[in-house]
């Protein structure tokens, strides 16, 4: 290893909380610093880290579990007790040390800071291995990344798309799905999208191939695009998103009991409140971008469970984009029209 995960980790921090000035200059620091030679390597040795991991990581509470990021620096700082007032790396390490981190992927795309979120969630892995972990969103995907924006944020800051190459590849490597408290008898099942017709039980989760750019249909497919509906009459329907399915109650149900589990965890919709229950509390939506595009005027949600189980709702507010013009902390950048469907 022939960089410094903490030097790189404070970098990011002193650039995202600096004045204008300043974070300019730090921002040139950090893209001058991160040559493709560091963002390869970072890459390669979080990957050894990946491919030790199941589809489906086990995880003991307490845990904190995270939804959808979306490039939203921010939020994800916010998450991590990191704030204008205290934003040093002792803080932040102290956190993780204490609390167990799931996020449920949908890192980037979307806001204007993918490349730092999905560079400090992947130093964070690298350096607590065993206390962060990340499962794959559908925006984990060069074929949706290269349409909402992360390929073009990094062509932007760097010119070439080589560190986009090494990020999508170790996107890959993640994990499909998670399990919370597997040895009690309610754990929680976590994932990004949903249940699938082809995904009856655990095992079959475990026997899918998950190193490769997801299909446009099938099993991984589902997990990362089908969403929960409760106006249909079948099982499931095919979705209005293209791929996946949107699935009722039944057999969610049935999914939960034949598996021994209490809730299914997930994220990948936009929950003007932060998080939704649903199905007889037996799923629940977790939505953790604040003012989704700085624009929705949602609130975000972490979901922090302890290890007897028990559970509770953080809600937070998105970043104030109006603050004074020395301390504005996202660009002035017009929404592509074209690309309107929140995915």
């Amino acid at each position: 290893m022939f960089y410094d995960i903490d030097f790189i980790i404070q970098l990011i921090l002193t650039t995202t909380f600096a004045s204008n000035e300043a974070a300019n200059n730090g921002t040139k620091n950090l893209y001058a610093f991160l040559t493709p030679e560091i963002i390869y390597q970072i890459c390669e040795d979080c990957i050894d880290i990946l491919i030790t991991e199941e589809n489906i990581v086990p995880i003991d509470a307490p845990v904190t579990v995270c939804g959808d990021i979306h490039g939203q620096l921010h939020d994800l700082l916010n998450i991590l007790n990191v704030t204008y007032d205290i934003c040093d790396l002792r803080t932040l390490f102290n956190q993780i040390e204490q609390v167990k981190y799931l996020f449920l992927g949908d890192f980037v795309d979307r806001g204007f800071y993918s490349f730092e979120s999905i560079l400090l969630l992947i130093l964070l892995k690298l350096k607590f291995p065993d206390r962060v972990f990340l499962i794959r969103g559908n925006h984990e995907s060069s074929n949706i990344t290269k349409i909402y924006g992360f390929y073009d944020e990094v062509i932007t800051k760097f010119g070439t798309s080589t560190p986009y190459l090494n990020i999508t590849n170790l996107f890959n490597h993640i994990p499909l799905s998670a399990t919370i408290n597997s040895k009690n008898k309610d754990p929680f099942f976590a994932m990004h999208g949903g249940i699938s017709p082809d995904l009856l039980t655990l095992s079959d989760f475990d026997a899918i191939d998950r190193i490769q750019e997801p299909p446009h249909k099938g099993p991984m497919c589902d997990i990362l695009w089908s969403d929960p509906e409760e106006n249909i009459s079948s099982d499931y329907k095919v979705s209005p998103r293209g791929a996946g399915y949107l699935f009722s109650k039944r057999p969610l149900k049935e999914f939960n009991y034949t598996n021994g589990i209490s809730m299914v965890l997930r994220a990948h919709q936009l929950v003007m409140e932060g998080y939704k229950m649903m199905f007889d509390d037996e799923l629940c939506t977790v939505w953790s971008a604040a003012n989704y595009c700085y624009r929705c005027g949602n609130l975000g949600s972490t979901l922090k469970i302890d290890s007897s189980g028990k559970y509770e709702f953080e809600l937070f507010e998105g970043v104030d984009i109006t603050s004074s013009e020395d301390t504005k902390i996202l660009p002035v950048k017009k929404f592509n029209s074209g690309n309107e469907y929140f995915l």
